[in-house]
């Protein structure tokens, strides 16, 4: 019996060490449009339209804003796609990435297929955790009390405190 219970103790901690190191694996994963290398090469200036790159290509992920033809439809479709990777308690990096840009004349023909690739990724880092905004600043506690004692007074809530915060302009 004390041989069973010895077998059983070893093996639920070879599973709970199994269980830890998997947090450990690296992790895959794919975003936006799978790229698919021969219908994109079979996309020609002066040849296709925009019909038929939405029956080749698909759905564009996104279109070009701010310029357009006379008809109101976009110059540029934009396909993109990346393919990253992290570790479970990470935030996920790029490690592949493409941007495909097929341009439009006024007619709407193809003019171009352009391709970007991972260089065009930029870091960004946030300035502190917080957005200013102006008016007034309360702690958490008088958000959650600063209520107290106005219910039925006919004051609007907040009214009859001192403030507690200061006033920004």
């Amino acid at each position: 019996m004390r041989r069973l219970s010895t077998r059983i103790g070893i093996l639920l901690m070879i599973g709970a060490a199994g269980g830890a190191l998997s947090g450990c694996t690296r992790l895959n994963g794919h975003q936006g449009y799978v790229v698919d290398v021969d219908l994109v090469n079979s996309v020609q200036p002066g040849v296709d339209n925009r019909a038929s790159v939405v029956q080749v290509l698909g759905k564009p992920t996104l279109t070009g804003q701010f310029d357009s033809d006379a008809s109101g439809e976009a110059r540029e479709y934009y396909y993109i796609s990346r393919d990253t990777r992290f570790y479970a308690y990470n935030s996920p990096r790029p490690r592949v990435q493409t941007v495909l840009r097929v341009r439009f004349d006024d007619k709407g023909v193809v003019t171009a297929v352009d391709r970007t690739g991972i260089e065009q990724v930029a870091s960004i880092n946030p300035y502190g955790k917080t957005t200013p905004t102006l008016g007034r600043h309360r702690t958490f506690f008088e958000d959650l009390f600063g209520n107290i004692g106005t219910v039925g007074s006919g004051l609007p809530p907040g009214a009859n405190q001192g403030g507690g915060g200061r006033d920004t302009p």
